[in-house]
């Protein structure tokens, strides 16, 4: 908040200061007396200097009789004072005052009030029109955002374009959002570039992720690396799994790392599991250790290696359980094999005489985790619920999966590949499995739609805990996991 008037030193109200007025100099006196004969902005002045000393109703006094005379930054000023004290009528009352005369500032702090607090849409739309006409660019966003709860696409790219060439990297980034979720992959990487040039950190790194969904590697390494000079933990966990896949795993380990230290939780299953391949096994133990509790992968492997490295068998249980309780068949294999060493039985293992849904260990496919990442966030953007990427990776990750079989021949049904038209996918799937042909249909038009952004309205969460069930259903009846 800013007061129309106010120096460096001001200190209402922020700071306090001692309220023992200062000594009425010539100076003060002849603005008292210009005051007193209706001079508006010596009466400005001194409600400027009065807010200095945290005088506060010396500063409301002198204020409201400037404002009275005509002076606008008064009322404005008179508008911040009782917004910061609660009084929401007077400072919608000063505020419309100030805007009525066409500052900006004012009317875009009304419009704030008239939906903040009185929920009135309407009137808000109104005054951040007439603000963002008269060229601010908080105005123009605040006003795109409202267009956009409203269902008005149109009017929310107007002003987020508004709002952008004006400088408004968040509005650039939604701009991109905005392009994505209708299909307009060209709009996106536009406005994504314009404000990860501009120093936007996650426009950086959502352009990286379109970018290697479209299998344009170099060019998805150059935004993660610009969004990672950010400390974006998705970004480096990213340029992780390309070290990766070419083999550096000391590039690997040390983005894994660095996700993990700046709140990835998959990185640090990552970072062990590089660990694990340079041969570094206290490293491993204490990447996949951290990781355990909440990463059912982590906990398996974790698992593994205390019985490879160290014979802990009782501590392997207890991270095979672990696994085994969230889905994790490897975890299931192994606890039915370690419990008889340890003179336990199978059978009073719960987790294994009533299995959870399946966990999916596969690894993610870089382009439908790029594709699941950008859902999520097109979702989260405006605070709206979604689905877990991994949740969504697992749904890609299953129809590709389920339709290799079409590739192999290997058919429940005994078809062979050149049996079965590629275009009754869904009919051929339907017979193997027994499911009935609307639910795998569903799932096909989920993926289409993950995978083709503007063809249909992105998944809900309910939606996706529907489809989910479908996969898992699918690949339970075709013996696949």
């Amino acid at each position: 908040m800013t007061l129309v008037g106010a120096t460096e030193a001001t200190a209402w109200p922020g700071i306090p200061v001692p309220r023992t007025p200062e000594p009425l100099d010539p100076a003060e006196a002849n603005l008292v007396d210009r005051a007193r004969d209706g001079d508006s902005d010596a009466a400005h002045r001194l409600g400027r200097l009065c807010a200095e000393r945290d005088d506060r109703l010396g500063a409301r006094l002198w204020w409201e009789r400037a404002a009275r005379a005509g002076n606008v930054d008064s009322a404005y000023n008179l508008g911040l004072w009782h917004r910061t004290h609660g009084t929401t009528e007077e400072a919608v009352g000063w505020f419309e005052l100030a805007a009525g005369t066409g500052d900006a500032d004012a009317a875009t702090n009304l419009a704030s009030l008239l939906l903040e607090r009185r929920g009135d849409v309407d009137g808000a739309r109104k005054w951040f029109e007439r603000a963002a006409e008269d060229g601010s660019r908080h105005a123009a966003r605040r006003l795109a955002l409202l267009c956009e709860d409203q269902g008005d696409g149109m009017g929310a790219r107007r002003w987020h374009f508004r709002a952008a060439v004006d400088g408004d990297l968040r509005s650039a980034h939604d701009l991109g959002f905005l392009g994505y979720a209708a299909g307009d992959e060209a709009e996106a990487l536009h406005w994504w570039e314009y404000a990860a040039r501009g120093g936007h950190a996650e426009a950086a790194y959502h352009m990286a992720l379109l970018l290697h969904a479209a299998r344009d590697e170099k060019g998805a390494e150059g935004f993660y690396r610009l969004a990672v000079r950010a400390d974006h933990p998705g970004a480096a966990f990213r340029l992780g799994d390309m070290a990766l896949c070419r083999g550096d795993l000391t590039t690997a380990r040390a983005c894994f790392e660095r996700a993990a230290q700046t709140g990835r939780p998959d990185a640090r299953r990552m970072a062990g599991l590089v660990c694990a391949r340079m041969d570094d096994k206290p490293g491993a133990a204490r990447w996949y250790g951290q990781a355990a509790t909440d990463d059912p992968e982590a906990a398996f492997r974790f698992g593994l290696l205390l019985v490879a490295e160290h014979n802990d068998l009782k501590g392997a249980r207890h991270w095979f359980r672990r696994a085994a309780e969230r889905g994790h068949h490897g975890a299931m294999v192994e606890l039915r094999t370690l419990l008889p060493l340890l003179g336990a039985s199978p059978e009073a293992e719960e987790c294994l005489l009533d299995p959870a849904p399946p966990y999916w260990s596969r690894p993610a496919e870089p382009g439908q985790a790029a594709r699941a990442e950008l859902a999520v966030a097109a979702a989260r953007r405006r605070g709206d619920p979604a689905a877990e990427p991994a949740d969504l990776v697992e749904i890609l990750g299953t129809w590709d999966l389920v339709t290799g079989e079409l590739v192999t021949g290997a058919s429940p049904l005994g078809d062979g590949p050149d049996e079965v038209s590629p275009a009754d996918t869904v009919g051929w799937l339907a017979r193997a499995s027994g499911l009935h042909r609307a639910a795998i249909e569903h799932l096909a038009l989920v993926r289409a739609t993950l995978l083709r952004p503007g063809t249909a309205p992105l998944p809900t969460p309910a939606e996706v805990e529907h489809v989910l069930g479908t996969a898992r259903d699918l690949r339970r009846r075709l013996g696949l996991r």
